[in-house]
């Protein structure tokens, strides 16, 4: 009898169950069973399934015509012959130690229970787990839901052990239908003595690339929705009878989540949706705490409103104004010592309408640029997406921050008000933005000779004051928006480098430079740029990439003649983008790292072969590539 039986259900992912079943095979914990369930693939994965099981008889294949994933759970289930269960998706991996760390966890506790952090697979890309991060930030033992409530976003199936007497116990089975893993994995929860949590990652929740492929990337289809909606009844129902103080946090979490699905699906199925799921979408929502209905923000909170009342062409409506950026509610405060703050809009309640915990600093810049030697600055400061006519005038100040040592340089500080403004957003679509215009001037003469020598990095901040209000933060924009950064400037022996970092930061660099870029455009397909080195030592330099996500490297050639250096990269030759957005920094490599700094003010963007590449700035004024 083995210790552990590992349950593999798949449908038609040739491509991912062959790196799936190998992770498997390769844990460090061997004494295991692998029970594959194909349920009713089309395609050749049943065939890689099976030539695996020659060379390897713990792995077993049963096959079922197509019934959907629950059914092949179960299946899988009834004929597992381990202590402890697991369940892995035909499409994910595992990484090798992961069993072998929650079997030994629950054999030293003797907790029902052991589940661990995740990491999303996209391409060979790993990056953290939004909905696990937090929850799995330190181990912990023997503890339980209750006690740890972050664990409500813990409802996936395959990132634990479960201890098969305590499965049986519970008479734990699946649902036959989509989004059968949530009220399984929260009735463990809730219904185990002990869980043990571990903040090692276990398991790697694969991102697909084909559109269309899996249940996540169907989540607006009818019989998708009703699925997921019939999930979180159930789920809902469980924590009501067995967890009634974890009801709040799950609300929160389907609010913001689940809603927002079914707000866009119900939105685009025209003036006649399916009666049924309205139903069950009012059926969950009258349930709510008025305590989860403000957790969140505004705007969403009035769609869902709409929706709760069966509104739907006023949703629709809502939902379009909110897509385009136009639904932006006149606030105002009441109250003397302790100020509230409301938005108003005529199709949700006053009950529903308190924004104190929404208003925000949101800082941008529409220019910046130097002045005979001073750098000047125009931007605008909005309090989140409101329309702010009566605030009338706020107090705005600006300054710079030493990060290291919390040094400040005030640049200005006056009252203004409001004022309607067209922002162009990334996508090229004019959105109306009511925002506090704000101007500022930097003089270098302003850092003493020490602040020059720290070469430390200084962040752009902006506060607005007034009416009970006190909100400040950085200034920040999209990277790939204007305006352009200017060059760096020189003093006393020390580069003055405006910047903005990967998350639109604007900030002051304060560095020296062993080489600098003088020339950066891009060619007929190929980044070129050139420059001059300070000390071009014995060897030959090379110029490297490296990807800032996971640290992959790309090198190619760099010229010399004396001090100038040329270099020329074909960007066709760049490795595929890995998520959204992948960065390259800019490296001369000889023997060691040189960061060039990039004293031209030309930010060029290229597109090559359907890929759009933008030449920019990193947060220390060295050369990045970045493609999106």
């Amino acid at each position: 009898m083995p210790v552990l039986s590992v349950i593999v259900p798949f449908y038609n992912v040739e491509k991912y169950v062959g790196p799936c079943l190998d992770s498997v095979t390769a844990q460090m914990m061997t004494d295991l069973e692998v029970i594959c369930v194909d349920d009713g693939s089309s395609d050749g994965g049943p065939d890689l399934v099976l030539a695996r099981q020659a060379d390897d008889p713990r792995i077993s294949l049963v096959r079922q015509r197509n019934q959907g994933v629950g059914r092949a759970r179960n299946v899988g289930v009834s004929r597992a012959l381990g202590r402890y269960l697991a369940f892995v998706d035909g499409d994910d991996t595992v990484p090798r130690d992961a069993f072998r760390r929650l079997v030994s966890s629950l054999e030293s506790t003797g907790s029902d229970l052991a589940c661990g952090n995740v990491m999303r697979l996209h391409n060979n890309l790993l990056v953290p787990s939004w909905a696990h991060r937090q929850a799995f930030a330190k181990p912990m033992e023997a503890t339980h839901i209750t006690r740890h409530p972050l664990l409500i976003r813990d409802r996936m199936l395959w990132n634990k052990v479960y201890r098969r007497s305590f499965w049986d116990r519970l008479g734990l089975s699946f649902p036959e239908r989509m989004y059968e893993d949530q009220p399984v994995a929260m009735a463990a929860h809730v219904g185990a003595r002990s869980v043990d949590v571990l903040a090692r990652v276990v398991y790697h929740w694969r991102q697909r690339d084909e559109p269309g492929t899996s249940i996540t990337q169907r989540c607006l289809e009818p019989g998708n929705l009703r699925d997921r909606l019939l999930s979180v009844l159930e789920t809902s129902a469980l924590l009501e009878r067995g967890a009634p103080k974890l009801k709040p946090d799950f609300d929160r979490d389907t609010l913001d989540i689940d809603m927002a699905v079914a707000v866009e699906a119900v939105a685009a199925m025209g003036p006649a949706p399916d009666p049924e799921l309205i139903d069950l979408i009012v059926r969950y929502l009258d349930g709510v705490s008025r305590e989860a209905w403000h957790s969140i923000p505004f705007e969403h909170r009035l769609q869902v409103h709409l929706l709760h009342r069966r509104r739907l062409d006023e949703l629709a409506d809502a939902f379009d104004q909110a897509r385009a950026g136009r639904l932006q509610p006149r606030i105002s405060a009441t109250g003397v010592v302790r100020k509230r703050w409301y938005g108003h809009h005529p199709w949700l309640p006053a009950d529903l309408s308190e924004v104190s915990d929404e208003l925000g600093l949101v800082a941008r810049l529409v220019s910046l640029e130097w002045r005979d030697g001073v750098l000047t600055g125009v931007g605008r400061a909005a309090v989140g997406r409101f329309d702010m006519a009566e605030l009338r005038r706020l107090r705005v100040r600006v300054w710079m921050r030493e990060r290291k040592t919390g040094d400040v340089v005030r640049l200005s500080a006056a009252e203004a008000t409001p004022t309607w403004e067209s922002v162009e957003q990334e996508d090229g679509v004019p959105v109306a933005e009511h925002a506090f215009p704000f101007r500022f001037a930097f003089d270098p003469a302003m850092l003493s000779p020490a602040q020059l020598a720290r070469c430390g990095h200084w962040d752009l901040r902006v506060q607005l004051r007034g009416y009970g209000l006190k909100l400040d933060g950085r200034v920040a924009g999209p990277r790939w928006s204007p305006p352009l950064i200017p060059a760096p400037r020189r003093r006393a022996g020390v580069w003055l480098v405006p910047v903005r970092n990967h998350r639109g930061v604007w900030g002051l660099r304060l560095r020296t430079a062993q080489a600098v870029i003088g020339e950066c455009r891009v060619d007929d397909g190929d980044l070129v740029f050139s420059g001059e080195i300070s000390d071009v030592g014995d060897g030959d330099p090379v110029l490297r990439l490296r990807r800032k996500s996971d640290g992959e490297e790309m090198y190619f050639p760099v010229e010399l003649a004396g001090r100038d250096f040329h270099a020329r990269v074909p960007l066709a030759d760049i490795d595929e983008s890995v998520g959204t957005e992948s960065c390259w920094e800019v490296v001369i490599d000889q023997g060691k790292p040189i960061r060039p700094l990039v004293r031209t003010r030309q930010r060029p963007v290229a597109t090559v072969a359907d890929r759009r590449f933008l030449v920019d700035r990193a947060e220390d004024g060295c050369l990045l590539l970045a493609e999106r």
